[in-house]
């Protein structure tokens, strides 16, 4: 039986265990293309587009999620009900430290909690991280493709806007109790803002399943807001190698699954 947002069955999944989760459906072809061998797209279902694609011998499938917690957490979910294990997160992102360049990648070790959707699966107090396995391949797999790259802190906001401390908006206008967070992250040390990490780290380690996140940097928000447009496709493309890369590696190790 398909399930009903994703549009999948488990015999459309043909055992596949490791899932590529991007935000936007219009990349899953390109991952499925970059990182594995004889991809199939699987079906197309609101914001989630899926592909099937083989690493090592094993099948993986590549599934969006849309933008934000909500939407992902559906994916996560229905994807685990199908035997989805490990959930690695590929998408792109702004940075908030002046060292952390448009065109590097951030590996996420753990996740400020600024989206609503994890409050749903655990209370306040528990930690949104990374699993230090997935965080581990990942960091291998970048320093053997010898791309720059940073790991720490994520913050995930809801909003793009107004959570994210941007006044570039329709209203220009910050509500006064986010207006200073950006530079309060900062001097906090976090790395970069996205949409989905939060939600999607502590599902994962909430359901015993593994989780890793990784994004290609395509705004220095210290310098401006725009988006680097002539270093997108390339950054995408090396975060992209980072996590086909890392799951080669995770693939050959004789326990799998923790």
């Amino acid at each position: 039986m398909k399930l009903y947002h994703i549009d999948l069955s488990e015999e459309m999944l043909e055992g596949a265990q490791i899932a590529v989760v991007p935000g936007d459906p219009g990349r899953v072809e390109r991952i499925a293309d970059i990182i594995g061998k004889s991809p199939k797209r699987l079906a197309f279902n609101r914001e989630y587009c899926s592909f099937l694609t083989s690493i090592e011998g094993k099948n993986v499938i590549i599934c969006s999620t849309g933008i934000g917690g909500s939407s992902t957490s559906i994916a996560v979910e229905e994807l685990a009900r199908l035997g989805v294990k490990v959930f690695i997160r590929v998408g792109t992102s702004g940075s908030i430290q002046e060292y952390i360049e448009a065109g590097s990648v951030v590996i996420s070790s753990g996740a400020v909690r600024l989206d609503g959707t994890s409050y749903h699966f655990a209370p306040e107090q528990y930690p949104a991280v990374s699993d230090p396995y997935i965080m581990f391949h990942l960091i291998k797999a970048a320093k053997e493709l010898d791309i720059d790259f940073h790991v720490g802190i994520t913050a995930s906001s809801s909003t793009f806007y107004q959570g994210q401390e941007r006044y570039n908006s329709y209203s220009g206008h910050v509500p006064r109790w986010l207006q200073g967070s950006r530079e309060e992250w900062r001097k906090l040390n976090v790395l970069n803002y996205e949409m989905e990490a939060a939600t999607l780290f502590v599902m994962c380690s909430a359901m015993g399943l593994q989780a890793g996140c990784v994004c290609g940097i395509i705004a220095q928000r210290v310098k401006g807001e725009d988006v680097v447009k002539d270093i997108k496709g390339e950054t995408v493309d090396k975060t992209i190698e980072v996590v086909g890369q890392a799951i080669a590696d995770f693939i050959k190790q004789p326990d799998l699954f923790k």
